[in-house]
C-alpha cells in the first residue's frame, strides 16, 4: 500500500482576471518510508499541491489517498488521519505564535491529545530535535532561525505522524544551518520510520534528501526523476 496516492489532482482559484488553474491533472504516488520531492521553480504549483494533501486547501478535484484512506474535497482532514499527516512550513518565524513561549506552543497539541505529562513530553520533543530543555521557556523571537525551524519540526512530530510534509523547510535559513536541518530530518526519518514529501526549488536540497521526485512547471508534471537523475542535477525551468 502506498503512503500517498495522488491521481488527476487539479486546483483552480478565482482571481481578478478570472479562473486560474494552479495545478493541472497531477498524479504521483509515494511509497511508505520514501522521501519524495515536488520540485520546480516558484509558482509551478508544487506548494499548492502539498497544501491540498495537508488538508489546508480543500478546494480541489481528483483523488488523494493517504495510507489507503481517501481525503474528501471540500472537507477538512479529521480523525486518525489528521494525526498521521503533519506539515512543516517554509518560514519558521511566522508559523510559531510570537506571544507564546515554546512550552505553550508545543504543549497545547499534547494537551488536546490528552497527554498526562505535557511538560515531560515537551522536553522529550525538544531533545529529539537537538534542543536543550531551557528553550521551552523562551519566545520565538529569542531563538535563531535554525532553532525556530527545529521547534517547528518538533511540533510536527508531537503526534507521531506517518507522513511529514515539508514546504521549503530550509529556504529561510542561512546556508550554514541548512545542512543541520536536512541531516536532522534524515535522522528522524530513519528513527521514526516516517514518509516524507518535500517541496523545494533547490537541486542540492533535493539531491541530499529525496529518493525520487517529479519536476513541475506551469502546474503540470514535466517529468519524473529517479535517484540517479537527482544526483546528476536537474533544470528547474518552466516549459516553453
Amino acid at each position: 500500500m502506498a503512503a500517498l496516492s495522488v491521481e488527476h489532482l487539479s486546483i483552480a482559484f478565482e482571481g481578478a482576471k478570472g479562473r486560474f488553474s494552479a495545478v493541472k491533472d497531477v498524479s504521483f504516488s509515494v511509497a511508505e518510508g520514501e522521501t519524495f520531492g515536488l520540485i520546480g521553480p516558484s509558482g509551478c504549483g508544487k506548494t499548492t499541491a502539498l497544501r491540498a494533501v495537508a488538508g489546508l486547501n480543500t478546494h480541489w478535484e481528483g483523488s488523494i489517498r493517504a495510507f489507503g484512506e481517501a481525503l474528501q474535497p471540500g472537507r477538512k482532514i479529521t480523525g486518525a488521519l489528521r494525526r498521521d499527516i503533519q506539515m512543516v512550513f517554509q518560514d519558521p518565524y511566522s508559523s510559531l505564535h510570537p506571544r507564546h513561549r515554546i512550552r505553550r506552543i508545543l504543549g497545547e497539541p499534547l494537551s488536546l491529545a490528552g497527554s498526562r505529562d505535557v511538560d515531560g513530553e515537551v522536553v522529550v520533543a525538544l531533545e529529539r530535535v537537538g534542543l536543550a530543555s531551557a528553550i521551552a521557556g523562551r519566545y520565538p523571537h529569542q531563538l535563531s532561525g535554525g532553532q525556530r525551524q527545529r521547534v517547528a519540526i518538533a511540533r510536527a512530530l508531537l503526534l507521531k505522524p506517518k507522513l511529514l510534509l515539508l514546504d521549503e523547510p530550509t529556504s529561510a535559513l542561512d546556508v550554514s544551518v541548512q545542512a543541520e536541518i536536512l541531516n536532522l530530518l534524515n535522522d528522524l526519518k530513519r528513527t521514526e520510520g516516517m514518509t516524507l514529501v518535500l517541496v523545494s526549488h533547490d537541486p542540492g536540497v533535493v539531491a541530499h534528501m529525496c529518493d525520487r521526485a517529479v519536476l513541475m512547471g506551469a502546474g503540470k508534471i514535466l517529468r519524473e526523476l529517479d535517484r540517479a537523475a537527482l544526483a546528476a542535477g536537474f533544470e528547474a525551468e518552466e516549459p516553453v
